[in-house]
């Protein structure tokens, strides 16, 4: 192994991420031309590709390598397809509830060569690391077949050098909530946002040091014309204009009273609470809190939800959360492990894990199926919220790259630095990220 991927490899665990809107979790929720870098990077050559013909005669054993199925909708789809393919035997193993222990057991054993994991589900922030280290098969071949059933963007978080490596299973994308006893008129601009919680109770986001507050950064930055890289993923592009603006409306809205100073230590749950307890009238977050909001005295029937409004003087932006199916280049059953993958993302059974699981699909048709439109009354806005969102940069780094732009723009919010030097140092950062690998 070389040093310099000796040096984003083995990342101390302190460098990685307490990931938000990544996976299906509660609390859940990540190239675009936001992102930048999806395309460009270190040559991948030789790596496995599947051939979809592989599945029709399929069988023997696939283990199914997965974080804690905490809503049980990966356990119910595992049952039944044992049920249904009875050539077939398919084992589920449930790594720990942390992001950073999913990823650390699927490394662990992927640079040890071994075949236990034979699907993975995989962070949507992994797709580059992975890929690169010719982990993961390459999955073109069989998303061409389908590419015309799944929402567009949600491949952006599986393509790495114009190869797709993993199908698109679960994704996400925040939304924008605000109570409709305090704004009467629902705000077309994240400026008009700002402009009515400065006059009602304010707004309430992700603004701690984590990975969600690289999330909500990007939303804006991504909508006023800015990116993290360059065109070619070399460099870092963050210190911008557009990125300048970003920050700055965020500083703004702080010192105006806009958001909550105590904002720069929320993460999801502290931000729902807020909102539930009707201490603020806007809120940032994820689906979950359409069901827990709807549940809480003072928001119960007195809200909207909304896909994120433009940024003026740009366009409209979301982050893309969830996971992808991947196969490890390692398994020796391939063939069984894609004909799991294809049930496990065909239309059927995602409508399935919509309505019982309150999961939201990458797959256009489900958003359309009444029995889905009854379960998420907001099927239509998270479709266009999941439509006009990109994925985080696609890089090996990635981990770097968050932790720089979290750190740096947490201080700026904080005080601790103006948005020039925040942004500033960003870059030096993320520049010394890029050049490990």
């Amino acid at each position: 192994m070389t040093t310099r991927r000796r040096a984003w490899i083995a990342l101390p665990i302190a460098l990685l991420l307490a990931v938000a809107g990544c996976g299906d979790d509660d609390d859940s929720g990540g190239t675009s031309s936001g992102g930048g870098g999806a395309d460009e990077g270190p040559t991948i050559e030789g790596a496995k590709v599947i051939d979809p013909a592989s599945m029709d005669s399929a069988e023997g054993d696939v283990t199914f390598c997965t974080g804690k199925d905490t809503t049980g909708s990966k356990t119910a789809g595992v049952k039944e397809f044992n049920a249904q393919n009875p050539g077939i035997k398919v084992t589920m193993l449930e790594f720990p509830e942390s992001a950073d222990e999913q990823r650390n057991q699927f490394v662990t054993r992927q640079e040890a060569g071994s075949a236990e994991c034979d699907v993975f589900y995989s962070d949507v922030i992994w797709t580059a690391e992975f890929a690169i280290q010719k982990w993961l098969y390459d999955m073109t071949p069989y998303v061409e077949s389908r590419r015309d059933e799944f929402i567009e963007s949600t491949f952006d978080t599986a393509t790495y050098q114009d190869k797709i490596w993993g199908v698109p299973h679960k994704t996400n994308a925040g939304f924008l909530y605000y109570r409709t006893d305090q704004v009467e008129t629902e705000p077309t601009t994240w400026q008009e946002v700002y402009e009515q919680a400065a006059k009602t109770d304010g707004i309430a986001y992700q603004g701690a040091a984590y990975e969600g507050l690289t999330v909500d950064f990007l939303e804006l930055a991504f909508a006023a014309g800015g990116k993290v890289l360059s065109d070619d993923g070399q460099s870092a592009d963050i210190d911008s204009p557009e990125n300048l603006e970003a920050l700055q409306f965020m500083v703004d809205g702080i010192e105006s009273g806009a958001a909550p100073k105590s904002v720069t230590t929320y993460m999801e749950e502290p931000a729902r609470r807020a909102f539930e307890a009707g201490r603020v009238t806007f809120l940032r977050n994820w689906p979950y809190v359409y069901a827990t909001a709807n549940r809480a005295e003072a928001t119960k029937g007195n809200f909207k939800v909304v896909p994120f409004p433009a940024f003026e003087g740009g366009g409209k932006a979301g982050i893309l959360g969830g996971a992808n199916l991947v196969i490890s280049s390692s398994s020796k059953n391939p063939g069984a492990s894609l004909k799991f993958i294809d049930y496990m993302t065909s239309e059927k059974r995602q409508a399935e894990d919509v309505v019982k699981f309150s999961d939201a699909t990458p797959l256009k048709a489900v958003y359309d199926d009444p029995a889905v439109q009854k379960a998420q009354p907001f099927a239509a806005q998270l479709k266009s919220a999941v439509e006009q969102s990109q994925s985080r940069p696609v890089s090996p780094v990635y981990p770097q790259i968050s932790q720089a732009i979290y750190e740096n723009v947490n201080q700026a919010l904080s005080g601790q630095k103006s948005p020039e030097d925040a942004l500033k140092d960003a870059q030096t950062q993320i520049d010394q990220a890029l050049q490990t690998f």
